[in-house]
């Protein structure tokens, strides 16, 4: 979430307008979520995603490090995200603004926070060694949908990585190449996938078949003077760029296929009703079901690719 795009005035008419009338400048329905198309690299743990013009690419790595002292039989995960100007001129070079720190966070939430990989797995030695699992995310262009389209990436990452296998002789502990043995996959709980909705309030801005008008409407007013998303604002899902330049509050939902619920954001704006809440949940878990099977038929994809061409095999743990 970059700092906001600057939108004129008749873009600004034209646009809620459009939603107004339920309908999108790329031609999508206001509940519809762009294609996603996921790729996986030679080296493991690669994946690029792409989201409508939005792409990205995560990498995953795996280091032998110490564990925390107050979690001596968990290993490590963390998540580092790369913005800058190549992906748009939104975004500044080496400095990260406060939205770009909440998106980073919220994805972590997603993924960590969720224990969708399983922290204790990465133990070799507790108290002295485990893995330190590292998720680097790297983006290439910005169109909106930045948080979606990073969890996507580093869940399928994470599923597709593979670590070398460890064996303890006495104090040492041995770290086996792929020649030696077969990498070891994570084991990976579950797989979260995050949705967001955008609001809009557009009860007073005409049609586009209406005549327009100069103003846009402010928002209704809760008992306690929390403005409200009240029946005129509009929800739309997945919102590009210039949609999400002129939203008045957005909601992330974090869900997977089992409909557990692994978090639920929103950064400021107006107030949603528990309706509202339970309508998005519902719509994010279609979404979730349908990614969540994109991206197991691109594992199978690239297993087959690996063990026709005599690459690193994707198979399970080596049985002792």
């Amino acid at each position: 979430m970059p700092k906001r795009k600057d939108i004129s005035l008749n873009e600004r008419q034209f646009i809620l307008s459009l939603l107004k009338d339920s309908q999108r400048l790329d031609g999508r329905a206001i509940d519809q979520f762009r294609k996603v198309d996921l790729k996986f690299g030679d080296s493991l743990g690669h994946a690029e995603v792409q989201l409508g013009k939005t792409r990205l690419v995560v990498r995953v790595s795996a280091e032998v490090s110490k564990p925390y002292e107050d979690r001596p039989y968990e290993g490590t995960f963390i998540i580092t995200t790369d913005v800058s100007s190549m992906a748009s001129p939104l975004f500044e070079n080496n400095r990260s603004s406060d939205d770009e720190m909440l998106m980073t966070r919220l994805i972590e939430k997603a993924i960590r926070r969720s224990n969708a990989l399983d922290l204790e797995s990465l133990c070799i030695v507790a108290g002295k060694s485990c893995w330190m699992i590292r998720a680097d995310v790297h983006y290439l262009s910005y169109d909106g949908g930045l948080v979606d389209a990073s969890c996507i990436g580093v869940i399928a990452a994470l599923m597709h990585f593979r670590r070398p296998d460890t064996s303890i002789d006495g104090d040492q502990t041995i770290i086996h190449s792929v020649e030696e043995r077969v990498p070891v996959p994570l084991s990976i709980l579950h797989v979260p996938i995050c949705v967001t909705f955008s609001f809009f309030k557009v009860d007073e801005v005409p049609s586009s078949t209406e005549n327009p008008v100069a103003a846009i409407p402010g928002s209704g007013q809760s008992a306690n003077g929390v403005p409200t998303a009240d029946d005129s604002a509009i929800l739309v899902i997945d919102a590009t760029a210039q949609e999400e330049a002129l939203r008045h509050s957005e909601l992330t939902i974090t869900i997977n296929k089992n409909r557990d619920i692994c978090q639920i954001a929103k950064p400021g704006g107006y107030s949603v009703e528990a309706l509202t809440i339970l309508e998005c949940a519902n719509k994010a878990y279609k979404i979730a079901t349908n990614i969540t099977d994109l991206i197991y038929r691109r594992l199978k994809e690239d297993e087959s690719k690996r063990n026709a061409g005599n690459l690193v095999p994707l198979t399970a743990e080596n049985e002792r």
